[in-house]
This record gives C-alpha cells, sequence and structure tokens, in this order.
C-alpha cells in the first residue's frame, strides 16, 4: 500500500527534525487501521499549513474569556511566575493562592528566599505537599543568586539547568516573562493538544512523547510574540483548566471546537492516551506521640532522603518490636500485643490512637500511633529536641502528624 506523506510541502517554520518525521510515517504506516491516528497524520499537515490559526485563536479567546485575575498572572517578574509555576505543580489553583502570598509575604525577592533558613521555607510550605518541591525551590533561589547574579535566565535552555526546573517549567518562565518563543507542556496542556489533533500514541512511550513535543513547538504563534506568546501559552493552560476537562469537557463553548479532530470523531475524553500505570505500594509505620511534663512534643528532623524527607515529624519506627525498644530505659511496657489491644491504654502513661491511612502519590503509609509520657528524651532513630506548641506549629511537618498534633494534644 502507498502512503502519501502528509507532511510534504509544508512550510519551512513547521518542518520537522529527520528522526520525528521518520516516527511520524512509520507510524502511520503501521497504525493505518487506528481511525484516530489516520485521522491525525491526515489532517496534520492541513492544520500546520493554515497555522497560525489555531494559536490566533487561542491568544483571541485568551484576552476576552481566559483567567486574567491570578496573583501571577499580569506580571512579567520571572520570581513571581517561577514561583507560582513550581506551586501548581500537581496542586489545585485554589489551593495554591495562599501559599504563594504568604511566600511573597515572607520571601519578596529570590534574595530574601536564598538567605533564608531551610526549616523556614520548609514550615511555610508545610500542608502544600510534595516536599522535594520546596527544597528544590529553596537550592533553586540560591543557584540564581550564585550563578546569575540574583537575576533569573532569559532562555528556557538556561532555566532548565536549575534545580527543580524541567522543561516545561522553564518554558513558561522563559514564555511568560522573555516571550521566547517555546512550548509548555504541562497536564492540562497535553489534554488540549492531543485532543485538537487526535494525537492518540501513548504517551507513557518516550518518543510518542517527543513527536508531540515537537507538535507542540512548530504550532507556537509567528508573530507579534512579545504579547502572543505569554497569552498564547496562558490560553493552552486556561482552557485545559476551565473547558477541556478530562471528563466531560465544555466542547460546545470551546474556541477551537472547528479545529479539534477529537471533537469530530466524537470522542475527546479517549484523549491523552497514557497506559502505564502508577505502580502503588504500602507501608506500615509506627509513630510515637511522646510528651514530657511541660506538655512538650518530641520531634526529629528527617534525613534528606526517604519518606517526608528534611522535614520534623514523630520517631517513625518499621515495626511495633522496634517502637518498644525506645521504652526500655524509660518505661516497663506491658507485655501487650499494642496493635491487638481493645483498650485505648495498654500500660500506665501509655495511649494507643487509632490508626489510619495516609495517602501519597505512589504509596499508602497505615499509620499505627503510641502517646506517651516520658521524663526524658527518647532513643528515637534521629536526633530530635523537645518542642512546645508555639515552637512545632511553625515547623515543616507532613500534614498527618501536623493534623495527630493539632487534635491529640
Amino acid at each position: 500500500m502507498h502512503f502519501e506523506s502528509p507532511w510534504a510541502n509544508l512550510p519551512a517554520q513547521f518542518a520537522f527534525d529527520p528522526a520525528t518525521l521518520q516516527s511520524l510515517q512509520h507510524t502511520r504506516q503501521a497504525n493505518c487501521a487506528r481511525p484516530a491516528l489516520h485521522f491525525f497524520l491526515s489532517g496534520m499537515s492541513k492544520a500546520l499549513k493554515d497555522s497560525p490559526p489555531l494559536a490566533e485563536t487561542l491568544v483571541a479567546w485568551q484576552k476576552v474569556h481566559g483567567r486574567n485575575h491570578l496573583p501571577w498572572q499580569n506580571t512579567q517578574d520571572p520570581y513571581r511566575v517561577w514561583l507560582s509555576e513550581i506551586m501548581l505543580q500537581q496542586t489545585q489553583v485554589s489551593t495554591v493562592l495562599d501559599y504563594y502570598e504568604k511566600f511573597l509575604q515572607h520571601f519578596p525577592t529570590v534574595l530574601d528566599l536564598a538567605k533564608a533558613p531551610q526549616d523556614k521555607v520548609m514550615g511555610l510550605w508545610s500542608g502544600l505537599g510534595y516536599y522535594s518541591r520546596a527544597r528544590n525551590l529553596h537550592q533553586c533561589a540560591q543557584d540564581v543568586v550564585s550563578r546569575f547574579g540574583g537575576k533569573f535566565p532569559s532562555t528556557a535552555a538556561d532555566l532548565i539547568t536549575l534545580p527543580g526546573i524541567g522543561r516545561s517549567t522553564a518554558a513558561a518562565v522563559a514564555s511568560f516573562c522573555f516571550s521566547e518563543r517555546v512550548a509548555i507542556m504541562d497536564g492540562n496542556v497535553k489534554r488540549v493538544l492531543t485532543r485538537v489533533w487526535a494525537y492518540d500514541a501513548d504517551l507513557s512511550i518516550s518518543k510518542n512523547e517527543k513527536v508531540l513535543w515537537q507538535l507542540a513547538e512548530n504550532a507556537l504563534p509567528t508573530r507579534n510574540l512579545k504579547t502572543a506568546m505569554p497569552r498564547y501559552s496562558q490560553a493552552l493552560m486556561d482552557l485545559g483548566a476551565t473547558l477541556c476537562l478530562p471528563r466531560k469537557p465544555n466542547c460546545q463553548t470551546c474556541p477551537v471546537q472547528n479545529e479539534c479532530k477529537a471533537f469530530a470523531l466524537g470522542e475527546p475524553e479517549k484523549f491523552p492516551v497514557k497506559t502505564r500505570k502508577i505502580k502503588r505500594s504500602s507501608e506500615v509505620l509506627w509513630l510515637l506521640l511522646a510528651q514530657n511534663a511541660k506538655g512538650e512534643v518530641w520531634l526529629e528532623k528527617r534525613p534528606p532522603k526517604g519518606i517526608w524527607a528534611s522535614l520534623y515529624s514523630l520517631p517513625l519506627f518499621d515495626s511495633e518490636a522496634s517502637l518498644r525498644t525506645v521504652f526500655e530505659n524509660h518505661l516497663k511496657l506491658a507485655k501487650t500485643d499494642i496493635a491487638a489491644s481493645k483498650t485505648s491504654s495498654v500500660a500506665p502513661d501509655i495511649e494507643v490512637l487509632p490508626a489510619f491511612k495516609h495517602v501519597l502519590t505512589h504509596k499508602d503509609l497505615h499509620c499505627h500511633v503510641v502517646k506517651v509520657q516520658l521524663k526524658k528524651a527518647p532513643h528515637a532513630p534521629n536526633a530530635g529536641a523537645w518542642f512546645s506548641e508555639k515552637e512545632w506549629v511553625v515547623l515543616g511537618l507532613p500534614t498527618p502528624v501536623r493534623h495527630l498534633l493539632s487534635n491529640s494534644l
């Protein structure tokens, strides 16, 4: 069977690199029976030749209907844009708003953030989750100061060399603040673009995602970049967040309905395709909630790697047996099976609190908590100290530990 290349005679600005072009041609020939992919490949050359209708449509739509009221919008300050981009990773806008304002109050500039103690940064981040973002945020600020004189670099190529900044975040800062012609690719954008082009290649395969990246680069605005690039990048984010939703997309009011191949196929929710599932695991943890006569709580700082890295936490143990060793020099713990105990009090000054499950991205934590009164410091796994409520309330604490302290003391 002969296939006429849909990629022939494209305008120069839309030319693909040879490897990507070969991948597209091979995919088309090997998968011609797949209607969505066939639709995508046969329609893309026309869409790109007619471009920039998609870019121009989105720019015009965003100006009137997009989100223009958020505190990190309508600014070209790379510090503020970068801070918002990091906070918004896998986190809803409504959750980020308060944290964003709080961070700017404490750290108005990147220099203020760079000079801050890590404990203060982690404390202000506490509750936002994905704490590696906070550690990288702090290190990135320090690198901006030490490597770039306190000013964020203006190109995505330089931005991506900083800690915690990936390709999409670098592109967001570069396009919003410096109007660089580079493509963003967060979850919302992937959903919008795969639907517009009915691109049904499995994005869990790296070569397929690479093709999508180049398609996105090729579809960028080609004129009036100073104003078009920031608005186009924002339009893709806004469209994915407000109309092109994962479930029940609002196609009837979508500005690119006429260009959307997934809508024409009648199955927008099929896109994007990503077959690889996150492997979930589970872990049992025993937490020691120790108080002294003053009502202070014993907390330890977690190691820089592993669960709740660099946060303050109650001492953690992987079994009841390892937790029991803490008491050997402090209390004569009754030989009661704590986990099987039907009463909350298993020995004098020892209370078993209700077990609970805490859900992380890749893991379920099944947590058992033992509350004890101690006269001196426990033999816990890591170095720690006694903290009063006034002191621990401002520390960087994992969400379940903060809830425990707030509700159990």
